[in-house]
């Protein structure tokens, strides 16, 4: 029977969302979710089937804020910008930071859908769905990078749906001004609409009860904000590479060198105005991602290749969506790499488990059938799916969703 599911998904790699041969195998119907036909694919490492396209979002904020700040002329103001940013005389936020300001539109959203095609045990009909949001410098393909590396595959092997998108400004979704538009408060918003879109069954013929958001850096930061404005659209949360230790992230502004992306890579990003931004380097990659020799030199050299951009917008309203969320009343569980440097300065148990502390910190009132949890995981960088422990970081997240109950 194995074999059989693996030849059929071969056969459907793909082919056009209009004709589906797979009903037979669980494979929901799709609905006209998608702005065109989807691509049909399967996962890295085969456990899923995959329909990517883009989904039109409409989202409005009144949180955004107005920044001082006129598109940079060249590299050379980039890093000015980032050496004030980071001078504590400088004065420089003070006098960028405008006041709360509206931001509305309708915006194309390239996302992934995912659904086992080979479950332990055998799945017919998901009712839980994996939220999953990538970090600043990565897209989607975070969380299905490479065989072994793909948490859409270890979700998919233990029956779980997932959905990954490309954040507002990143990869194939829409690329808006990134100095007004592409910030935090909004990037919560769309995130929310995403979610009510899943759970109302517009996307996908299965209308989804649970929603397991899973964020990694920055998406970590986006999913404690979600919880704390929009409580009830999680059943559970996953923060990847995020604690309450900010020490070293004026270290990492300062190692990613920030270079404007269309002058780092013409051929992938010539169309894009300069407040999008690259790390400047291999080594910046390296430094703020990665860690020793806990990780294969062909997946660091794939991720520099295709890393992503982030814009000033984001980089400036880091942390405004972060906020204490009492009435979340869902499991949270906090995975941290061992030796994560953005976090933790390199050792996050130095001054005791920091992915601890985040739970009674911003959480009061977490519940959930087993409670929370957190692991920090062997050897692992800031980027956790991609050293050699990433199928360790899995197992736990993947025993975490179940053991309370989805």
């Amino acid at each position: 029977m194995r074999s059989f599911i693996v030849a059929a998904s071969s056969f459907a790699v793909g082919i056009q969302a209009a004709a589906l041969p797979l009903l037979g195998l669980n494979i929901p119907i799709l609905n006209n979710g998608f702005t065109s036909p989807p691509t049909i694919t399967t996962s890295a490492g085969g456990n899923a089937q995959c329909w990517s396209g883009n989904i039109a979002i409409t989202a409005t904020t009144n949180s955004n804020t107005h920044l001082n700040y006129a598109s940079p002329a060249n590299q050379s103001v980039v890093t000015e910008t980032f050496v004030e940013y980071l001078q504590p005389t400088s004065g420089q936020t003070a006098t960028i930071t405008g006041p709360d300001t509206t931001v509305s539109g309708t915006y194309n959203i390239n996302s992934k859908i995912c659904f086992p095609l080979v479950s332990l045990p055998p799945l017919l009909s998901p009712s839980t769905i994996q939220f999953l949001i990538h970090g600043i410098g990565f897209d989607k393909s975070y969380w299905d990078f490479a065989p072994g590396y793909s948490y859409v595959d270890a979700a998919a092997l233990a029956g779980y749906a997932t959905f990954s998108y490309d954040r507002l400004g990143v990869g194939l979704s829409d690329h808006p001004d990134p100095i007004q538009v592409v910030q935090a408060p909004l990037q919560v918003e769309i995130a929310h609409q995403l979610i009510q879109t899943l759970r109302s069954g517009a996307i996908m013929s299965t209308t989804f009860s649970h929603v397991v958001v899973a964020g990694h850096s920055f998406g970590s930061i986006q999913t404690v904000g979600l919880a704390n404005k929009y409580p009830r659209d999680a059943d559970a949360l996953i923060l990847q590479g995020f604690s309450l230790n900010s020490a070293a992230l004026g270290l990492t502004f300062a190692d990613f060198t920030s270079t404007i992306a269309s002058q780092a890579s013409p051929s992938r990003f010539g169309s894009l105005p300069n407040g999008y931004l690259v790390t400047g380097s291999a080594a910046a990659n390296q430094f703020a991602f990665f860690r020793g020799q806990n990780f294969d030199p062909k997946i660091f050299s794939a991720d520099e290749t295709s890393k992503q951009t982030f814009s000033l917008g984001e980089l400036f309203t880091l942390a405004k969506v972060v906020a204490p969320a009492p009435s979340f009343s869902g499991p949270v569980d906090t995975v941290l790499g061992q030796n994560d440097f953005i976090f933790c300065s390199g050792d996050c148990a130095a001054q005791g488990d920091l992915s601890r502390a985040v739970q009674p910190a911003l959480f009061s009132n977490a519940g959930g059938r087993a409670g929370s949890e957190s692991f920090l995981v062997p050897g692992a960088g800031h980027a956790v799916n991609l050293h050699y422990s990433a199928p360790q970081a899995f197992a736990h997240m993947i025993s975490f969703v179940r053991a309370n109950g989805f």
